[in-house]
């Protein structure tokens, strides 16, 4: 009993012994985060990051662009519980439903008009809001959720997650853009076999 109570009263110290864990992006990335760089060779250039001030690229199918301020672009947000992203979507500008298995997000409207919402995991209940330029909306962990440009013009939002890898997963590439069977596909889905086959086709599916 004794040792496991040092164990549990050690632990915050430990915690603040070091002030922060850069990256070390040359190493695996593991739950608990990168391995950290020397101390000695970190640098200001390791908490700063310029990567989100340009507009991403939205001549997509989606005529979106999502660009990342995750651990493995910014090393300095390693260990942080922190990151961000950039959405940049153009007229009709979709990000499809999809989840952060690891991560609860804030979305920041900075222009134009987002449609924002998602789905909670018990009674499927929806939660959808628009959003004008200056305003947040908080998507729980692990949720299906999605935004769209719902503005008469291009939009962009910020968002910001509470761990620095969030994971993601989209429900639209997750059936449809890999090689899972089409018999599979619509069976769990009751899709029939020419709109299976449309969608993989249009998402570089197989099978």
């Amino acid at each position: 009993m004794l040792p496991l109570l040092f164990l549990l009263l050690a632990s915050p110290a430990a915690a603040l012994v070091q002030d922060f864990c850069v990256a070390d992006l040359k190493s695996s990335d593991t739950p608990a985060g990168y391995p950290c760089k020397s101390v000695t060779s970190v640098t200001v250039e390791d908490f700063a990051f310029a990567g989100l001030g340009a507009p991403g690229n939205t001549t997509n199918i989606i005529k979106a662009a999502v660009t990342p301020a995750f651990v493995g672009q910014f090393p300095g947000f390693n260990g942080l519980g922190l990151s961000m992203a950039r959405l940049d979507l153009a007229l009709g500008g979709v990000i499809p439903l999809h989840t952060h298995p690891a991560a609860s997000e804030v979305l920041f409207v900075a222009q134009g008009t987002i449609c924002a919402g998602f789905i909670s995991s018990g009674a499927n209940k929806v939660y959808l809001k628009s959003l004008n330029r200056g305003e947040i909306m908080v998507f729980p962990q692990g949720l299906l959720h999605f935004q769209f440009n719902s503005g008469k013009g291009p939009a962009l939002g910020f968002v910001a997650f509470s761990s620095h890898n969030p994971g993601l997963q989209i429900t639209d590439f997750a059936l449809f853009a890999n090689d899972l069977p089409s018999e599979v596909v619509e069976k769990v889905t009751f899709l029939d076999d020419a709109q299976v086959k449309k969608l993989k086709g249009v998402l570089g599916g197989s099978g």
